[in-house]
């Protein structure tokens, strides 16, 4: 069971990941997605394409490569995903430093949760167990 969730959750991450850097690639002023340029006021960033090249990388792609891992039955998908969901704990951490918590989207404290939760469906003994002692394989496709 808490495989699955894994599973899921860490989908979920890379495709949130991947739509919401795309979102601020292609429009860097965050009016695409609602957030204001004026919470960029005192950090390195002008606009959001920096973050949107980070967001797209290492938290949409990077968790979706960990998801095909973990489908696969991968040893190393089970260290991914704790890299995912502390990754995602990083970047929640330090953009609350940078532009202060914002309440309005509460994306922060979603995504914030949802690295709590990968980091806690990280850890059971079955889900390690199952990863690195190769109990879990799928057929080759």
């Amino acid at each position: 069971m808490a495989f699955h969730a894994l599973s899921a959750t860490i989908v979920l991450q890379g495709i949130s990941g991947i739509v919401g850097g795309y979102a601020l690639l292609v429009d860097p002023s965050g009016g695409l997605i609602g957030l204001p340029l004026a919470w960029l006021q005192g950090t390195p960033f002008s606009d959001y394409f920096v973050p949107g090249i980070i967001l797209s990388s290492v938290l949409g792609v990077c968790p979706l490569v960990v998801a095909w891992g973990l489908w696969r039955g991968r040893s190393w998908a089970w260290y991914g995903s704790l890299l995912v969901g502390a990754s995602l704990a990083i970047w929640i951490l330090v953009e609350i430093v940078m532009i202060g918590y914002q309440p309005a989207p509460p994306l922060q404290a979603f995504y914030g949760f949802l690295s709590l939760l990968i980091l806690s469906l990280s850890s059971p003994r079955s889900v390690r167990q199952r990863l690195l002692e190769g109990e879990h394989r799928y057929p080759r496709v």
